[in-house]
């Protein structure tokens, strides 16, 4: 037996990343801003206002107020983990989504992205694949060598959203919360950085101009593009 079966591969040279940045990230469809709830809270709450079930598998929400929604932005703005960011669509200049950074782990360069919540009008839309594009491509360019995505077991739409973005299925941790009083089994995905360059030659060709047609309806599919290049599937899901 090699050392390196007996103890692990040696990481050479390893530094740990820097923690997410604070200033927006940009990208054609979208812009990522840092939350601040004075700018963002109210364009948000109009965006999720009668689409209840955006909070099914979320440990918070619905809300029922524009004053409540903005005070749980409020107590979410300052944090440093999980760090968020609203999706302002760059056509219309609407915020229509939120996302995080969490679990942030520097000296382990591991990351998740959780608390997705993006509202129907950005849906099935460029800009909301673009910006967990461009949320991947900083942890990985910033020296994370895994970024993670978990969900509630029974949220099968995550389950497929994480597989069509490339994460490869790792198993289902039993028993791991009680969310809003019921029982929650985690399924966890996750991108290693040796997988990451293959994964992004498939997101530029997804993102090219050229695989949209004249109503900006798409050409080739993600989910085909980033299976080739995918390692593992999840078992629940038909390929």
């Amino acid at each position: 037996m090699t050392d390196d079966q007996k103890y692990g591969a040696p990481v050479p040279g390893w530094t740990p990343p820097p923690r997410p940045p604070t200033e927006a990230m940009q990208g054609a469809h979208v812009r990522l801003e840092p939350l601040e709830a004075d700018a963002h809270a109210a364009d948000l709450f109009r965006a999720y206002s009668g689409h209840d079930a955006l909070w099914d598998y979320m440990p918070y929400g619905p809300f029922h107020s524009a004053a409540a929604y903005h005070r749980w932005a409020k107590e979410q703005e300052s944090l440093a983990d999980p760090r968020f960011f609203v999706l302002r669509s760059r056509a219309t200049g609407h915020c229509g989504g939120i996302a995080s950074f969490l679990r942030i782990t520097p000296e382990a360069g591991s990351i998740e992205v959780g608390h997705i919540c993006i509202a129907p009008e950005m849906q099935r839309g460029a800009a909301a694949t673009e910006a967990m594009w461009l949320m991947m491509d900083w942890a990985f360019r910033a020296g994370y060598r895994r970024y993670e995505w978990k969900c509630n077991a029974l949220n099968m739409g995550s389950r497929r959203a994480a597989q069509r973005l490339g994460f490869s299925f790792e198993g289902v941790f039993r028993q791991h919360a009680v969310v809003k009083g019921r029982n929650r089994d985690t399924a966890w995905f996750s991108i290693i950085d040796s997988e990451w360059p293959a994964l992004a030659e498939a997101y530029r060709a997804w993102l090219a101009p050229a695989n949209f047609d004249a109503g900006g309806r798409q050409i080739e599919r993600l989910y085909d593009l980033t299976r080739l290049v995918r390692p593992g599937s999840d078992p629940a899901l038909a390929e």
